[in-house]
């Protein structure tokens, strides 16, 4: 098959199997994963070739020089990319032959997008797999199954379109597949309240997103990400009063360009988007196409910075960043696969791969890439410290995505290609150990019979030996253990975020939020992982008394993803590297290029392996025997409230109903008030009239012909007695 093929293929099947298992679940009864498993997984293959074309064509086939060049980010527009139509779905023609304002549904294949689909499509195929074994006997069998691959579906799209409306109608996909699917036991309230809060906490930070694409369309004058060529009428074009912008012509070649010109476009760069004005075929310049990219033609000031602060709203949405990251911990009512599907590949890095996406946007804007790591940072070490007292292990698992996501923006934040690459990869590794550690509390969960409290079993190392093993892989790399994969990633983002504190001072202060975070990771996951599988063997009565291994379709997946999670950074880091920055947003000049992005930083190491050590080693002292030195701490912060403080959550929830809920509950009650008696007062009022006369002349109409005749006689009298007094 050509790339093309694989570029519809990718996402189409799992569209297949969402509508195959939509129409012929109920038929298909017990064997309605099938069409999920067969789609999603030859989706998966799709997702491969595709990655193994791009890496081919960016590294084996890229000229020496240009990749030498691209490492240093001295020339821009180097990366590679590869985009295909499918079909325009709106078109605006103007007079001069081509669409001002158009939206095709364009696919795009570069080195971001062929990570993002093979880790995507491998993490849902794993737990599409792992699903048959949960979810067997559930009523909704099938309605999971499809949903789940609507779910994939959407999120495949979104990595793949080449276009910021497309992105959006996607963005907003994941978000009601995620509502439908955190709500999938609808009959217990709880689950349905998560999904309700985690729709409308993300329409906050998608009405941002959406603003943020009206000041991209009017700054930029396009919604794509590429370059885009029409042909038009050369004469016509030549008139066009777009040749010409304050003073700047972008027929001029560059070279002839003097710097007050350059900066007049730089102010109105969205009028002057158009390349070869003079000939039939014109091309446009995308917001992120090679040709603004080689320019470095991005609008900064307030423009700039509304536009990034905007974006980084929607993206606080979707991925659960201070302040927006509420609705997250909840989700956890949904089917445990859904939460590793969300927490692990999907939704919640769709804010990170936007941010990631748009970077040569941030670059123009100092204020939001501070803005950017600050939120990261403040949320990697808010949610670190709420995950120390959680009793509910997909809880402290939740709270830990939310903390682990920080660390990604942080690193995005920094503006340099090494920054870009940290988050990017963390995102990479976070994927399998995540996945292997939230499936493995679903084994729990799935043995305990629906028990999730910690308080209430343990010792089930001997229970569920696989469980165990896999989930102390899991542990160990989310933790940062030496040379297992959150090592090698968390390592680069250290490394970027000290590099960015030689050139501003506020990175200092954030490096060391990160290594306090490290700490709080170490910790918190040892916590959870002594409480459930150390001390004394306790299974909950809901267990019954066959309390056991989970079925092989849950265990396979836990050790693929195990095994993975334990190598995959250090296979894996500087192939990722090479090929990430050939993707044409990070092979943009103004991304600080930070020689040495990739390397092994000895000293920053050390000192994260110390204080991950340090970490599980406290754990380790508090959480095995009889925990007296844990209960003894717990009562020492709770006499000054800081037990209290990290269990109940920092009273986020409280706050939000303090400050948002209340006062729209007040609100809706005032206006239903209004509503009910005041408008549909009138309104009832109104429509009475016509009855209430028809009332009064209703005895009129008594169907006795003398009554009629003394009515005629009356008014006769009456016309008389008118006429007389006119006259007189």
């Amino acid at each position: 098959m050509t790339n093309t093929d694989l570029m519809t293929l990718a996402p189409g099947l799992p569209l297949l199997a969402a509508v195959v298992t939509a129409l012929f679940g109920r038929k298909l009864g017990k064997q309605a994963h099938w069409p999920a498993l067969v789609c999603v997984g030859l989706s998966f293959l799709c997702s491969v070739g595709l990655l193994r074309d791009a890496y081919t064509a960016a590294i084996t086939e890229h000229p020496a020089a240009a990749r030498e060049a691209a490492k240093t980010g001295e020339i821009a527009g180097l990366g590679f990319e590869k985009v295909h139509t499918l079909y325009r779905w709106v078109g605006i023609e103007n007079a001069l032959g081509s669409s001002d304002f158009a939206i095709d549904v364009t696919l795009r294949l570069d080195p971001l997008t062929a990570i993002m689909l093979s880790m995507v499509t491998f993490i849902s195929t794993l737990v599409v797999l792992y699903s048959i074994g949960y979810m067997h006997g559930d009523p909704g069998y099938a309605r999971f199954f499809a949903t789940v691959s609507l779910f994939v579906f959407s999120m495949t799209m979104l990595v793949s379109v080449s276009n910021f409306i497309l992105l959006y109608v996607f963005w907003e996909a994941v978000g009601a597949c995620s509502y439908l699917l955190i709500g999938f036991w609808f009959q217990k309230p709880e689950a349905a309240a998560a999904g309700k809060k985690a729709f409308l906490v993300n329409r906050v930070g998608d009405f941002g997103f959406a603003i943020a694409l009206f000041l991209i369309w009017t700054s930029y004058g396009t919604l794509n990400f590429h370059d885009t060529k029409s042909t038009v009428d050369a004469a016509a074009a030549s008139r066009d009063p777009r040749t010409i912008v304050h003073g700047f012509d972008p027929r001029t070649p560059a070279s002839e360009r003097d710097s007050a010109s350059q900066e007049r476009n730089l102010h109105a760069v969205h009028e002057a988007q158009f390349v070869g004005l003079n000939s039939a075929d014109r091309i446009t310049r995308g917001v992120l196409g090679t040709s603004r990219l080689s320019e470095n033609l991005f609008i900064g000031g307030a423009a700039g910075t509304a536009i990034c602060l905007l974006l980084m709203l929607g993206a606080c949405g979707k991925s659960a960043q201070f302040p927006l990251h509420v609705w997250l911990p909840d989700a956890m009512e949904g089917p445990t696969p859904v939460s590793a599907l969300i927490h692990a590949a999907t939704m919640v890095t769709a804010g990170v791969y936007m941010v990631a996406r748009c970077m040569p946007l941030f670059m123009a804007s100092a204020d939001a890439r501070l803005v950017v790591s600050t939120i990261g940072a403040v949320t990697a070490l808010l949610a670190g410290l709420i995950a120390l007292t959680q009793t509910d292990l997909k809880r402290v698992l939740a709270y830990s995505t939310v903390s682990q996501l920080g660390y990604m923006f942080l690193a995005l934040g920094t503006g340099s290609l090494a920054g870009a690459f940290a988050g990017m990869f963390h995102l990479f590794t976070h994927a399998f150990f995540k996945a292997c550690l939230f499936l493995g509390a679903g084994s729990v969960m799935h043995a305990m019979g629906g028990v999730i409290d910690m308080r209430r079993f343990g010792g089930l190392r001997k229970i569920m030996p696989v469980t165990h093993w896999t989930f102390l892989a899991g542990c160990l790399a989310l933790a940062g253990f030496p040379f297992l994969s959150g090592f090698w990633s968390k390592d680069a983002i250290l490394a970027s975020v000290h590099a960015a504190g030689e050139r501003e001072q506020w990175f200092h202060y954030l490096y060391y939020a990160a290594l306090g975070t490290a700490f709080l990771t170490a910790f918190y996951t040892f916590r959870a992982f002594f409480m459930t599988f150390y001390g004394e063997e306790r299974v909950p009565d809901e267990a019954g008394h066959d309390a056991h291994e989970s079925p092989s379709a849950m265990t396979v997946p836990l050790v693929i993803l195990g095994i993975l999670a334990l190598v995959v950074g250090g296979i894996a880091e500087h192939p990722f590297l090479e090929f990430l920055r050939l993707t044409p947003s990070l092979a943009n000049a103004a991304i600080v290029p930070a020689a040495g992005a990739g390397e092994m930083h000895w000293d920053i190491a050390a000192v994260s392996s110390v204080v991950a050590l340090a970490g599980i080693g406290i754990a380790a002292f508090m959480y095995l025997g009889e925990r007296n030195e844990a209960d003894a701490l717990a009562k020492a912060t709770g006499r000054v409230g800081l037990f209290q403080l990290s269990r109940d959550k920092f009273y986020l929830d409280e706050i939000y109903a303090l400050l948002v809920v209340w006062p729209l509950r007040i609100a809706a009650a005032v206006i239903y008030w209004l509503d009910r008696y005041l408008v549909d007062g009138v309104v009832n009022l109104v429509g009475r009239i016509p009855p209430a006369v028809g009332a009064l002349v209703r005895p009129l109409q008594n169907g006795l012909v003398q009554f009629y005749a003394l009515a005629m006689l009356l008014g006769v009298l009456t016309l008389v007695g008118v006429a007389y007094w006119v006259q007189s």
